[in-house]
């Protein structure tokens, strides 16, 4: 007996002792199977939408698609979509179907769903399941209900969404599947860049993202063309085992599965092709790769639609990639007070990836970032006086010591200085002694 919420179990239950063939359908389903704990719950059933509304009038509800016959019903502080049974046909715009027939069959409803592993059902006999997405689940593979091309025909973001599910369970794709995502790729710019970028960050920050990634890079150029170039680019350069996009991937692998880590991994070197030169002795460098590529993953990123925070975190982290690291309080502290704690210990993480998806002897860089890490959170454990904030002295202060305009910024951040750098403590009485060192200089 797979473990379902009770509360999904009773809509069901409702639809049921009304009259209605109905069972749990999708996801849910799929994932009881994996014995993961299911996040949101769909009901398919032979009721109409005006038939859901009224068994279900006495709960909270909204009408999430009564064209295509889904109206969400809340049962308990848990909400269930229930769908009518239906048919599709005509898919113009590669998104929507034209037409909708409503249908008395689970099989039909069924059947026009994108995966196996996705067409499957719940009900009082137990599983349904006609396309053999239970085996498929056992093989670990996801493979299209029917004909693929037909399936990727209807919605052309479903290849971007079946690489998304490989890389969330870890999945391989089945072979005719495969090719078929390899043909259909190019039908993503028909789909709104919104449904692409919710697709793609949830595939970059799953499990399986690298594997995927690396095995469909036509995949990420397509969503981020700036990577074209990266593919394939011998680097010449013996600190580097693999091509510029291999090295990328390999990086975001080693990230926390954040989207702002995850898209700075991808793009931090996006500026390489740009910049290659060969020295004498044949070897390649990438002098300004950095700065050259920030131009392209700014574009990138806001074609993506990506939040602000999202994409200016990842232009940050791009920017200062190749940061020298020091060892020691001073360092720690001036970077810290600079980028925030949060920011200079993300940079240090992608500073960590980056050298580890090298592929070759780092000579000592991972000890250093990890004390240097350790250096941040002590920072953060004592609470160490890092914004204009926190300092025990303020622009009035500045002001009664002499200082006038632009000096009174200018003294106050050279304090802040220091005190991150522990130079000076963050005690009144020492600074205002400062502040009035600083006047007397001007």
């Amino acid at each position: 007996m797979l473990e379902f919420d009770p509360r999904a179990l009773a809509a069901v239950e409702r639809l049921r002792r009304a009259g209605f063939d109905a069972a749990l359908v999708g996801g849910c389903v799929r994932d009881s199977l994996l014995g993961i704990p299911p996040h949101d719950y769909d009901a398919a059933t032979a009721a109409r939408p005006e038939e859901i509304r009224a068994l279900f009038a006495g709960c909270p509800q909204y009408d999430a698609g009564s064209r295509f016959g889904t109206v969400a019903v809340e049962l308990d502080g848990l909400w269930v979509e229930v769908t009518t049974f239906r048919r599709e046909e005509g898919y113009a715009d590669h998104r929507r179907p034209d037409r909708v027939a409503f249908s008395p069959r689970l099989e039909d409803d069924l059947a026009r769903r994108d995966f196996t592993i996705n067409a499957m059902a719940w009900g009082p006999a137990g599983l349904v399941d006609r396309f053999g997405g239970r085996a498929d689940l056992e093989r670990r593979l996801v493979r299209c209900v029917g004909d693929p091309d037909r399936r990727f025909r209807e919605d052309a973001l479903r290849p971007l969404r079946g690489l998304r599910l490989a890389a969330q369970l870890d999945f391989a794709l089945e072979e005719e599947t495969a090719a078929a995502v390899r043909r259909h790729l190019p039908e993503l710019s028909h789909v709104a860049w919104e449904r692409v970028r919710e697709e793609f960050l949830r595939l970059i920050c799953s499990p399986g993202a690298c594997r995927v990634l690396l095995d469909f890079p036509e995949m990420a150029v397509q969503v981020l063309p700036e990577l074209g170039p990266a593919v394939g680019f011998d680097q010449r350069n013996f600190h580097h085992l693999y091509d510029v996009y291999t090295h990328s991937v390999r990086a975001l692998e080693g990230v926390s599965p954040s989207p702002a880590l995850r898209l700075a991994a991808l793009l931090h070197d996006v500026g390489k092709p740009s910049t290659f030169t060969l020295d004498e002795s044949g070897t390649g460098h990438f002098y300004g790769h950095d700065r050259a590529g920030l131009p392209l993953a700014d574009r990138a990123l806001e074609r993506l639609r990506v939040d602000r925070e999202t994409r200016e975190r990842a232009l940050l982290l791009i920017a200062r990639h190749h940061l020298p690291v020091e060892d020691g309080r001073r360092w720690a502290g001036r970077w810290a007070r600079r980028l925030g704690t949060r920011a200079l210990l993300e940079l240090l993480e992608l500073k960590g990836a980056d050298g580890a998806a090298c592929g070759t002897p780092d000579g000592g860089q991972r000890a250093l970032l990890d004390r240097a890490r350790a250096q941040v959170l002590a920072l953060e454990a004592e609470g160490a006086c890092l914004t204009l904030r926190e300092l025990a002295v303020d622009g009035h202060d500045a002001l009664a010591a002499g200082l006038k305009g632009p000096a009174v910024g200018t003294a106050l951040n050279a304090l802040l200085d220091r005190v991150a750098q522990g130079e000076l403590e963050n005690d009144r009485e020492t600074l205002l002694r400062e502040l009035a060192r600083f006047q007397e200089g001007m």
